[in-house]
């Protein structure tokens, strides 16, 4: 599968650029293609271009600060979240994660959209981006007490 993952902490000197190593060297080993770019206060290292953003399947953002999804959302691909302690301590759950979510199981987030689907009436369930919380919740859980 091809990947793109932004990682990001405010200062984007040391925890940045393990976060992203550790993203590369593991989607290697399981034979996915990743591009990572990192973000911090220096700016954007390794920006990731538009062609690399529609030819992915999800994208990973590993990320202790704010990062803008909108490039994402706009080329209809599926973002998975983390922080950048996720990407470094359990980078397997994060590309299972994505592995998950680009295979279908994780469903588009309207949330924004909501008031406009409220006032319809319609039975189609409304879908959001992500995967299963509960899956996300029990993982962290596991994390957490093991």
């Amino acid at each position: 599968m091809k990947f793109v993952a932004v990682t990001a902490c405010p200062t984007g000197i040391a925890h940045s650029q393990m976060a992203a190593e550790n993203l590369e060297q593991t989607a290697a080993e399981q034979g996915h293609d990743i591009e990572v770019e990192i973000q911090g206060a220096m700016g954007a290292e390794n920006e990731l271009s538009a062609a690399d953003i529609e030819a992915a399947d999800a994208a990973i953002i590993a990320a202790d600060t704010s990062v803008n999804r909108d490039r994402f959302e706009d080329a209809n691909v599926p973002v998975v979240k983390g922080t950048v302690k996720d990407a470094v301590n359990d980078v397997e759950g994060l590309l299972e994660a994505a592995v998950e979510t680009a295979g279908g199981d994780a469903e588009r987030d309207t949330s924004e959209t909501s008031g406009a689907s409220e006032a319809d009436d319609t039975t189609e369930p409304q879908r959001r981006r992500g995967g299963d919380r509960s899956k996300s919740l029990a993982n962290r859980l596991k994390r957490l007490f093991t």
